[in-house]
C-alpha cells in the first residue's frame, strides 16, 4: 500500500524559495518509500481537511519566514522577521489532524519552531550567540549538535558513531521553552541552543530537527535514517479507536 505524506508549500509569498527547496524533501521523501501531497496554501480549510484523510503522516518543512512572537505572547523584536500566515493555518490544520489520530510528524527548522509554538512553547526571536547557525545551505558540516543518549535520534545514528554530529544549519530563530510534552533530543555543543525535539512516549512518531536533513541525504546515512524512520512509522500507523482519537495527545 502506498504511504502518503503531507507536506504544506514552504511559503505562501517567495515562489522561488520554493522552487528551490521544496524538491528536496519531495526527493528525500520517495527516496525513502513515501508518495509526498503537497498541500497548498491557499486552499479552504475543508479542501485541506479532505486531502488529510489519505495521509499517513505529516512534514513540516522549512520556510524563509520567521514565526509571529505574538503566537507565544512576546513583542516583535526588530531583528524577528515577517511571518507567513497562510503557512501558520495550514500548519495548525496539519498538526490537528496528526495530534488528534496520531499520525506520524517529522519537522524541520521552521517547522519545527511552528510545532513547538503550537504545543504552547516559546522561540528565541534571533539568536546571538559564538556559534554561526545560518552558514548559508551550501555548507554541510555547518557545526556538531549533542544528541541525547535514549533519544529516538539515538537510535538512528549508524552503528558505532558518537552522539555528537555535524549538521548543517539555516536558521536564526530556535526553541526557548520546549512545548508540552517535548523533550530536549539535541543541543548544539557549542552554545546549548535547541536542535532538535521529541514527542514523550512511544505512542506518537514525532520528531523535528532544526538542521536540513533533506539537503544532506545523499551523503548522509543519519539523514537518511531519519526519513526512513518516519516514513516506517507511517507505514505501520493505523487510526486509534474513536473513544481515544478524541483526546489531543
Amino acid at each position: 500500500m502506498a504511504i502518503h505524506i503531507a507536506i504544506p508549500q514552504p511559503t505562501s509569498g517567495d515562489e522561488e524559495y520554493n522552487q528551490r527547496s521544496l524538491p528536496l524533501y519531495l526527493d528525500a521523501l520517495r527516496a525513502a518509500g513515501a508518495t509526498p501531497v503537497v498541500v497548498p496554501l491557499n486552499e479552504p480549510q475543508q479542501a485541506v481537511a479532505k486531502l488529510l484523510i489519505g495521509v499517513q503522516g505529516v512534514l513540516l518543512p522549512g520556510s524563509r519566514y520567521d514565526v509571529d512572537p505574538q503566537r507565544y505572547g512576546e513583542a516583535r523584536q526588530p531583528e524577528c522577521g515577517d511571518d507567513d500566515p497562510a503557512r501558520t493555518a495550514v500548519d495548525e490544520l496539519l498538526l490537528q489532524d496528526a495530534f488528534g489520530l496520531r499520525k506520524p510528524i517529522l519537522g524541520i527548522c521552521h517547522g519545527t519552531q511552528n510545532l513547538n509554538v503550537w504545543r504552547c512553547g516559546s522561540l528565541i526571536q534571533d539568536l546571538k550567540t559564538p556559534v554561526n547557525h545560518r552558514p548559508g545551505r551550501d555548507v554541510a558540516d555547518a557545526h556538531p549538535v549533542r544528541i541525547a543518549e535514549g533519544s529516538r535520534l539515538a537510535a538512528l545514528l549508524p552503528s558505532g558513531e558518537s552522539l555528537e554530529v555535524q549538521v548543517n544549519s539555516s536558521h536564526h530563530q530556535a526553541i526557548r521553552v520546549p512545548g508540552d510534552r517535548l523533550r530536549v533530543a539535541a543541543v548544539s555543543a557549542g552554545d546549548g541552543v535547541v536542535e532538535a525535539v521529541e514527542l514523550e512516549g512511544d505512542d506518537q512518531f514525532v520528531v523535528a530537527v532544526q538542521w536540513h536533513p533533506e539537503r544532506t541525504y545523499m551523503q548522509s546515512a543519519f539523514s537518511r535514517a531519519l526519513f526512513a524512520a518516519f516514513v516506517q512509522a507511517a507505514a505501520v500507523w493505523h487510526p486509534p479507536l474513536i473513544e481515544e482519537s478524541v483526546v489531543k495527545a
